[in-house]
């Protein structure tokens, strides 16, 4: 199958990797200079050092090549990007009429708080095959080639069977799910969980406090994807659940070092140049309070977090706020 992947971070490049084992891949990266040198090197140096790029895994800084590579039906579209880059990288690829498209990233636009597939429909129209790749992964372990299992959601089966089909071998398992906005949101709202996990830890608030964050963060992320037509169960399984406990738990989640980084007492500036790398959860922080509170739907915690990051609130006076609302029935 022919695919191309826009975008050149560490995790467009780590499923690029990945897909190299059973198509014909092409990789998209903006910057032509990087581009070049990635191809010197055979190695992403910049955004996934350490993982040399195989040998059938072509690499171009033309735009117009990118999308030539998937002209056929039978290709495959994969957009690499942030949030903030899939409405314009949609529009770039619309006069192309591409007809089956993917993205990788997680979150809330935060100027108009819609979900991706929102966007995509908005630009793309209701003719294209669209869909959501998701679920617990971080971009080091799948360029290993470490187990990992994923989630494709889409409306339409055939375009959920084509990315199994290219993606499911090895140590890679991809199910299936049509509900996009279960899985979208819940890759959307763990990213702010990790912030909020990461602040408990930096602050050496214990194990007992970081599974409290979880369970209760777990809750938000099931009130909100139900009040926006998501399936609960969704939100149980991997793009759910699983996405919140590596997400929250593992050393290599961006998210999370952000909260370390903000015990520390670190302004937000400082902690986004040191990271180097897009944390999601902090543009989808200020989305998805915004959402959460036109829709009624109660969520303390990324409101504390929202709070820490935009409002000047400490990560201390958040865990305190946080600890001193009052006692009620556990539901969800």
């Amino acid at each position: 199958m022919n695919i191309s992947v826009l975008g050149a971070g560490a995790w467009g490049t780590a499923v690029a990797i990945a897909l190299t084992a059973k198509n014909k891949v092409l990789m998209w990266g903006r910057n032509q200079a990087a581009m070049q040198e990635m191809q010197a090197q055979r190695e992403n140096v910049a955004y996934l050092p350490g993982f040399p790029l195989p040998d059938n895994l072509e690499l171009t800084a033309d735009f117009s090549a990118a999308m030539a590579h998937v002209a056929g039906n039978d290709s495959l579209l994969v957009i690499a990007t942030s949030v903030s880059g899939l409405r314009p990288t949609l529009a770039a690829c619309l006069p192309y009429a591409p007809q089956n498209v993917i993205w990788l990233c997680k979150g809330f636009e935060e100027a108009t708080q819609l979900l991706p597939h929102q966007i995509a429909r908005e630009i793309l129209g209701d003719g294209v095959a669209i869909g959501a790749l998701s679920g617990p992964s971080f971009a080091q372990e799948v360029a290993q080639g470490l187990p990992c299992a994923l989630t494709i959601a889409s409306t339409s089966p055939a375009l959920c069977q084509r990315v199994v089909q290219a993606l499911h071998v090895n140590a890679m398992r991809v199910y299936s799910s049509d509900d996009l906005v279960g899985v979208e949101v819940g890759g959307a709202v763990k990213n702010i969980l990790a912030i909020a996990t990461g602040v408990a830890d930096g602050l050496g608030l214990g194990l007992n406090a970081r599974a409290a964050l979880m369970t209760r963060g777990l809750a938000e992320i099931s009130r909100l994807g139900v009040a926006l037509g998501g399936k609960a169960e969704t939100l149980m399984g991997l793009t759910g659940v699983g996405d919140l406990i590596l997400t929250c738990t593992g050393d290599l989640s961006r998210n999370r070092k952000v909260g370390l980084a903000l015990a520390q007492g670190k302004s937000l500036a400082v902690i986004i140049e040191e990271l180097g790398h897009v944390a999601e959860g902090v543009r989808c922080a200020q989305a998805v309070r915004s959402l959460a509170a036109r829709l009624g739907v109660d969520m303390p915690i990324t409101n504390a977090v929202a709070g820490v990051l935009f409002d000047g609130v400490s990560a201390r006076e958040m865990s305190m706020r946080l600890l001193a609302r009052d006692s009620k029935q556990e539901v969800s």
